[in-house]
């Protein structure tokens, strides 16, 4: 059987010398190069979700890989992608970074320049390896599709455009559906999750900053257990603290998350930091909230046009979702998705504050009722953005109805049952 090879190598002249010398190794087959560690992440997941069978048995990583760094990326394969063995490629062979490979999951190094017989010896064995692991889960290998929970970031085009509500609600709807969800508060210096929910706390995501190894246990108690059942993990009470929350440790507390919980939505703010910049980058989908007037909807094309120059996200990766929408006014969906080269969310929120005053200033967001339209609203957007787990009665009773109406059938239906 062919040893399946997935070169991920930014530099052109590496590209070349790597995949020629992939494709003399005996019963090698070497695929189409990765040229960025999000390709490669989006290559992996594609396969997974066909079946673990068809994933490639090798991963070669160039230490040059981009934006995310090597060692990141490896830690993110290893944890999505377990049947999956990961040969570094490096030109600093030292024992220090090869302990650190090792302990971020690379299963072999190989050191620059490229020897045909080191080569061939780590991808045998890292092959070998990984057939073992195939064979030894065999029945149980669909656990190991690496696809893991969804992540879904809440980014503002700029403040007070209802980030933090969408996210709440989306998070919320999933919670209600019956979905493990986890909110995260990662607008580090000026995050309102825990007034919005009326939370007390005394750990936050800062607590997992310095912590290389995330475990279940080291999670949990980070995480705040609300009474609606969502797991919450805040923003610092001091927003400078703020600061030690790197885009390595947001990668790590990602990962950790999405490994542990079947939703993970993530509330950015609409100050772009190294921490949210990662979470937007290993984002399943990234929500830009804009409201419908000129000021908001330029500040959603500056955000999507600095995602791109960033290598963070491309515009067409991107969704906006239009907040406090009427009929009435001049700018509507299609002009900004015109605007900002992005999808925009067939779900609209509409412009009814009055509806959330008072559970906003009680701090109670979480007891908005059922037939508010903005409740309604977001809970249909979390299912158009597959979020909800609806029980297939209610999907069929769905037909037909507005977005909103489903998200609040749905809701309806669990608390009947």
């Amino acid at each position: 059987m062919p040893t399946r090879i997935l070169p991920a190598v930014g530099d052109t002249d590496a590209v070349r010398s790597i995949t020629t010398l992939l494709s003399q190794l005996p019963d090698a087959e070497p695929v189409a190069p990765v040229v960025d560690s999000t390709q490669l992440i989006d290559t992996l997941a594609r396969l997974a979700a066909e079946s673990v069978d068809e994933l490639p048995e090798v991963v070669v990583v160039h230490e040059r890989i981009g934006p995310v760094p090597a060692l990141e990326l490896i830690r993110e394969v290893a944890l999505r992608f377990p049947a999956v063995g990961v040969i570094l490629v490096t030109s600093d062979a030292s024992p220090g970074l090869f302990q650190a490979a090792m302990d971020y999951g690379a299963r072999g190094l190989v050191a620059l320049p490229l020897s045909y017989e080191e080569l061939a010896s780590r991808v045998q064995a890292v092959a070998q390896w990984s057939v073992g692991v195939r064979r030894h889960l065999g029945a149980g290998a669909d656990v190991f599709t690496g696809v893991g929970g969804t992540v879904v970031t809440v980014s503002g085009a700029k403040g007070g455009v209802g980030t933090t509500l969408t996210a709440i609600q989306l998070a919320l709807a999933a919670q209600a559906s019956g979905r493990s969800t986890a909110l995260v508060d990662m607008d580090l210096q000026t995050g309102d999750v825990a007034s919005y929910l009326d939370v007390q706390f005394r750990r936050s995501v800062v607590d997992l900053a310095a912590i290389t190894d995330i475990s279940p246990r080291v999670l949990a108690d980070a995480v705040f257990r609300h009474d609606t059942g969502l797991a919450l993990l805040l923003a610092p009470a001091e927003g400078e603290r703020g600061e030690d929350v790197t885009d390595r440790a947001a990668r790590q507390v990602v990962s950790a998350l999405r490994s542990r919980y079947e939703v993970v939505v993530i509330d950015c703010g609409a100050q772009l930091g190294g921490a949210g910049a990662a979470a937007v980058e290993m984002a399943d989908r990234a929500l830009l909230i804009t409201t419908p007037d000129v000021v908001a909807v330029r500040g959603a094309k500056r955000a999507v046009r600095m995602w791109d120059r960033l290598q963070i996200r491309k515009a067409e990766e991107t969704t906006v979702v239009v907040n406090r929408h009427s009929r009435g006014t001049e700018i509507q969906p299609p002009l900004i998705q015109k605007i900002t080269g992005t999808a925009v969310a067939a779900t609209v929120v509409p412009a009814n504050f009055k509806e959330l005053q008072s559970v906003v200033d009680a701090g109670r967001i979480h007891e908005l009722e059922n037939k508010s339209s903005v409740k309604q609203a977001l809970w249909g957007l979390a299912g158009e953005l597959g979020l909800v787990k609806v029980p297939e009665g209610a999907q069929k009773a769905g037909r037909g109805l507005r977005g909103g109406d489903r998200g609040s059938v749905s809701f309806r239906r669990r608390k009947e049952g």
